[in-house]
């Protein structure tokens, strides 16, 4: 019995809250195989839904492809895969198709963006996504941490297409980019969706954000505060399950 044990905690997946040294009692430990079983292609699910995983290719904040990342697909656990199917239809009734820059991602994507936080001469990309951010900054600043609600498998990084035109929607910022440019609340209340004037983005930028976030909210997601293009299911499956299994089709 203590070999069995032994044995799969070296193959499983290692759920932590807190620190990555450091578990609760109300963490799971999960067979990876099993794990696996749990999530779902979302083109499975959502066929038109548009992929553009950017961490598969080398157009990110990196500059490379992320560990854990063996083909570009994107996966969700059933439930969240389900909903985004629901907000797809509605979106879709309004003229928009879904493009998706990252779902689920692997505990050791995460690591791999915390190397290269600590790496403070690879600045390669830093014109593209961080132009007005110290790279020495990223970890006090929130934009890299040693966990990310992706690796639950319910999150979503998304933005919209336009079915008439086929070209994205100007959200006016693009995905990853970090700055306050990105929060949902620049240039206006996102919870009464009105516009304030600025500098930053313009009125119909706004309203592009708001018709996202309100689609996916209407059908069980919840934005971050920081990333107009991130949203969490409400009751994700596993709130405290970190899963390390690469992103790769079925």
């Amino acid at each position: 019995m203590k070999a069995t044990t032994a044995s799969m905690l070296v193959a499983i997946l290692i759920v932590c809250s807190n620190t990555l040294s450091s578990c609760k009692k109300s963490d799971q430990i999960i067979p990876a195989e099993h794990a696996f079983a749990q999530f779902v292609e979302i083109t499975d699910v959502v066929p038109d839904a548009i992929l553009e995983i950017r961490y598969y290719s080398t157009y990110n904040f990196v500059g490379a492809r992320v560990d854990g990342y063996l083909q570009p697909t994107a996966i969700l656990t059933h439930q969240a895969a389900d909903s985004l199917k629901a907000a797809s239809d509605d979106l879709n009734a309004q003229g928009y198709r879904i493009k998706i820059y990252d779902a689920y991602r692997p505990q050791m994507a995460v690591s791999h963006f915390v190397r290269w936080a600590k790496d403070l001469d690879d600045t390669a990309m830093k014109p593209y996504f961080y132009p007005n951010v110290d790279k020495s900054q990223l970890f006090q600043l929130g934009y890299i941490a040693e966990k990310s609600g992706h690796s639950r498998g319910s999150t979503v990084d998304l933005t919209l297409v336009n079915m008439s035109t086929g070209k994205e929607v100007d959200m006016g910022g693009v995905f990853d980019w970090f700055g306050t440019e990105s929060h949902p609340d620049c240039g206006g209340n996102p919870e009464t969706m009105e516009y304030r004037p600025n500098d930053t983005i313009t009125a119909e930028q706004f309203n592009n954000r708001m018709v996202l976030r309100t689609a996916m909210m209407r059908h069980g997601f919840k934005p971050l505060d920081c990333e107009w293009w991130h949203f969490t299911l409400n009751n994700e499956p596993y709130p405290n399950t970190y899963f390390t299994f690469p992103v790769k089709t079925k």
